[in-house]
């Protein structure tokens, strides 16, 4: 029978709540109620007992032994004392060689004591040295309490008695771990204690106890309950004779190595000052060097977040309790080369090594001289680094490979957690006062965050202020495709549904009327009237609430009276409620009609604009957002300071606006194709805002949103808000027109660079051969104004931008 601590706490064997075995003992011996005594009687008889065959080495053997015995008679009896054993010393050693062979004495651990004691009165050397203290007893500490140990010794003392006197095998089988200090390193080293119970008798007072089938199951069950057993097995019925052997196996790298485990399951094994020192004690041991000093870096980035013994872990954060770097500054150290080769580096001595860098040299300042760096992998990448040192040269050498390597992914595993953490607190902040962020900027509001966690630490962070989130110089490029005259469509809509719900009205005031003449219905009729014949030549501001109220205050609250008016009236009551519209509460044929037209046309465009800006982002990483309303527009912002390595060149910009374009071409033939088939026929309009200053951009965390900064920026916004309203000068035609893209500028060289792209776009046929230069009427606040008008050939502009298509005409035009 195998159990695992019956007190209910897990003997990991790790050293942590463990107690002095000397003490454990003593409490648990109080309560052993068996008694034992010394004897090598049972050790006599296996050597004395006669085998078949009389002349076989063996039978010689016995005989030999049996005459030797008669020679020392008190070996037969009840050892008494040491003195006993101490007369017949070389006798007694060549007993023992039964359980103790000779040959293997000075490798083994193993000793013979009596019954139930921890007592050696034999030892192999090895044992002596380590785990037995001056008066021969087991020293050291267990990971077990004594009441545990009680529990455990008796059910193995009754299982011994079922085995010998009722032939019932109940196997105990606890994993009993002694814990031991070296004497020559100062380090724990763990042992699994085995009890070999062959040289044990048991003799019985009486006639033993007879057992019942019924209790014989029970004690199957129960053999650990210790009330039970002396009930049915009175322990004064029992007494023991014979001596026990015990052998040790040492686990020390077992142990500490499922320790580990433990301790870095814990969500703060590394980032806390008292779990960092426990994970280094625990490798000493691993390792068996006792000056052995832990390293430890995560990689986040081209970051470099170290945690050693500098380190304060006052937070329980990876990034507030570490020291950070820039990889920069290990460039060509032993330690960027275990990062970038993927392989351990081991230097057997940093003082006689020629390649130092500064980082070499500050290490050897704390003493080490001996040093192994190991990179951390996860998933196939270097997610960290350990380094172990030590202050004696060649302590740690290429021999201890296998055992790094078994430790290695433990670290491994609590570094990715840590590093995956950060990353969760830092997204958490992120969305709480961001919501979302484009990828290509992430990366700035991540260092916003990460760096009010290096000044605040992780706790106090989440309630302080961010750092400003600003773009310095970068470059717009804004395009809008509008439905045309939307807001007529919509007017149009409203009134028509207006006037058709007056006329439901009217038609039940009629008919009541007709059947029961009333001056009232009269007067409502006349309102009703009044209300359609205002309407009828336009609707004003104010005009569909002045309706909607009117019907349901006057109309619509006379229904349940005058139903019961006839037939006539009923029915035309039934028809006004059954064209009503669920959810609106009103007639909304026309203007359903309408939403549903400009919806599909809408998501058409901004699906487009979707699929192709997946596109666009591989030809080179930007800032993108899109806005929906009755039409789409949408706002790029590119430039070195949106990327963390600042990388940049004129080529992408010039690449991005002739994908803009190339994308409002394909916007306008898909719309003009769409529009067409919509229940309400819609046209669109397009336009694209040019503009070849920089720009700096501010990220305002009350609206969430980024804006432009400055006052001369402001002007670019202002121009956004307006241009699409904007009249040709002196005429009163808009710049916007169904089937043209317009491309508003203010500075001859922007019209120079969009004039390139348009006659190559002509070439390959999207665009019409003329080219419109128009100038435009003052804005509010903005003057100077001009556009580049062009048709667009819509029968083949949709067929492009296609992924490969808009890649290879994006590089033709660009030069590339």
């Amino acid at each position: 029978m195998s159990i695992r601590d019956p007190s209910g706490l897990e003997s990991s064997g790790n050293g942590s709540g463990s107690i002095d075995l000397q003490t454990a003992l003593r409490a648990a011996g109080a309560g052993f109620p068996f008694r034992s005594e010394l004897s090598l009687a049972p050790l006599i008889a296996f050597w004395t007992r006669e085998p078949a065959g009389g002349g076989s080495p063996k039978a010689e053997m016995a005989r030999i032994i049996s005459e030797a015995v008669r020679g020392a008679p008190d070996l037969l009896r009840p050892i008494g004392g040491p003195e006993v054993l101490a007369r017949h010393g070389e006798l007694v050693d060549f007993l023992l060689a039964a359980a103790f062979p000779p040959a293997l004495r000075e490798r083994e651990y193993g000793a013979a004591m009596a019954p139930f004691s921890l007592r050696a009165f034999f030892s192999t050397p090895p044992l002596r040295r380590l785990l037995l203290n001056k008066d021969g007893l087991l020293h050291g500490r267990v990971p077990v309490d004594e009441r545990t140990l009680l529990i455990v010794r008796l059910a193995i003392a009754y299982s011994i008695v079922l085995r010998r006197v009722y032939g019932i095998n109940l196997e105990i089988d606890y994993p009993f771990i002694q814990i031991t200090v070296d004497p020559e390193t100062g380090l724990d080293r763990y042992f699994r204690v085995l009890f070999d119970w062959q040289f044990i008798e048991v003799d019985t007072v009486g006639e033993p106890p007879a057992l019942s089938a019924e209790v014989r199951a029970r004690l199957g069950a129960n053999i650990l309950d210790g009330a039970l057993l002396r009930e049915v097995l009175p322990p004064d019925r029992f007494f023991f004779r014979g001596f026990t052997v015990l052998r040790a196996v040492e686990v020390t790298s077992e142990e500490v190595l499922s320790a580990l485990k433990h301790d870095l399951i814990h969500r703060e094994s590394i980032v806390t000052e008292a779990r960092f020192r426990g994970l280094e004690t625990r490798l000493r041991t691993f390792f068996g060097r006792p000056g052995l000093r832990l390293g430890l870096a995560a990689l986040d980035g081209d970051r470099i977040l170290l945690l050693n013994c500098n380190s304060l872990h006052q937070h329980g954060c990876i990034f507030a309790d570490s020291s950070h770097h820039r990889s920069s500054e290990f460039a060509g150290s032993l330690y960027d080369r275990a990062v970038k080769t993927g392989q351990p580096v081991i230097v057997e001595d940093l003082t006689a090594f020629e390649g130092r860098t500064h980082l070499e040299d500050e290490i050897i300042k704390t003493g080490a001289r001996n040093f192994l760096w190991a990179p951390l992998h996860y998933q196939d990448k270097v997610i960290g680094t350990l380094a172990l040192g030590s202050p004696r040269p060649g302590d740690l050498d290429a021999s201890h490979l296998p055992k790094l390597a078994e430790v290695l992914p433990l670290f491994s595993m609590a570094v990715q957690r840590s590093l995956e953490e950060l990353n969760s607190r830092v997204q958490t902040r992120i969305k709480e006062k961001f919501t979302a962020i484009h990828p290509v900027v992430e990366w700035k509001f991540r260092q916003a965050v990460l760096e009010s966690l290096e000044r605040e630490g992780c706790e106090a962070a989440d309630g302080a202020e961010l750092s400003p989130i600003v773009f310095e110089d970068v470059y717009p490029l804004y395009a809008i495709s509008d439905i045309r005259d939307s807001s007529t469509h919509r007017a149009l809509a409203i009134r028509a549904d207006l006037l058709a719900q007056l006329d439901l009205a009217r038609d039940v005031v009629e008919a009541a009327s007709r059947e029961r003449p009333q001056p009232a219905l009269d007067d409502l009729r006349y309102r009703i009237g009044r209300h359609r014949r205002r309407i009828d030549t336009g609707l004003s501001s104010g005009d569909e609430v002045a309706v909607l109220a009117f019907l349901r205050q006057d109309i619509e609250k006379l229904f349940e009276h005058l139903v019961g008016f006839g037939a006539d009236t009923r029915a035309r009551v039934e028809a006004y409620r059954a064209a009503l519209d669920p959810r609106a509460g009103a007639v909304y044929a026309q203007r359903r009609v309408f939403e549903e037209s400009v919806t599909r046309l809408a998501e058409e465009i901004s699906s487009c604009i979707d699929l192709e800006e997946e596109v666009a982002q591989t030809m080179f990483p930007h800032y993108f957002e899109k806005r929906k309303t009755d039409g789409v527009d949408h706002q790029i912002y590119v430039g070195p300071s949106l990327l963390a390595d600042g990388r940049f060149d004129p080529l992408f910009l010039r690449n991005l606006r002739l994908w803009q374009l190339l994308l409002v071409c394909r916007i306008a033939a898909r719309a003009d194709r769409i529009g067409a088939l919509l229940p309400l026929p819609l046209e669109t309009t397009h336009l694209i805002l040019a503009q070849h200053s920089p720009l700096c951009i501010r990220f305002r965390f009350d609206e969430k949103r980024f804006d432009v900064e400055g006052a001369y920026d402001l002007r670019y916004e202002i121009v956004k808000k307006r241009i699409d309203k904007a009249f040709l000068r002196g005429s009163s035609e808009r710049l916007t027109q169904p089937g043209r893209i317009a491309i508003v500028y203010a500075q001859p060289a922007e019209a120079s660079e969009y004039r390139g792209y348009v006659e190559y776009l002509q070439h390959l046929g999207q665009l019409g051969p003329e080219v419109e230069d128009l100038e435009l009427e003052e804005l509010q606040g903005v003057h100077g104004l001009r556009a580049l008008r062009v048709a667009v050939t819509l029968r083949d502009a949709d067929a492009a931008p296609g992924r490969a298509p808009a890649a290879a005409r994006v590089a033709a035009a660009s030069g590339v």
